[in-house]
């Protein structure tokens, strides 16, 4: 396990040097999409004011919303207890799911 010190924390990434981030609309609390980050996307984020995630299956940097022009403007950055989750509330202007849905998570399963 690797470790990136952002401020006063020591987060801690994966084998892969990424973490886990939970992408929600700020001012409603709605869960958006998870997404992966590097020390560099993390960076990236805290630099620009929009969220930059690594892609695993591409092998490749990418900045949210720069194609579709949803950018999702950045408020605040939170990490969990462990230091292994972010939360990243985010102003996001339209949807955040590459399927066109405002939140990657519309689908609701029923055990039977």
């Amino acid at each position: 396990m690797e470790q990136v010190k952002v401020g006063d924390v020591s987060l801690k990434l994966d084998a892969n040097g990424l973490i886990p981030a939970v992408v929600q609309q700020h001012d409603t609390g709605e869960v958006l999409m998870v997404a992966w980050m590097s020390e560099e996307s993390l960076s990236l984020t805290f630099e620009t004011g929009t969220t930059w995630f690594w892609s695993r299956s591409r092998q490749e940097l990418w900045n949210k919303g720069a194609t579709s022009g949803n950018m999702q403007q950045v408020k605040r950055v939170l990490v969990d207890c462990d230091a292994d989750t972010l939360v990243v509330e985010v102003d996001s202007p339209g949807p955040a799911c590459h399927t066109g849905h405002r939140s990657c998570f519309y689908r609701e399963l029923r055990g039977e």
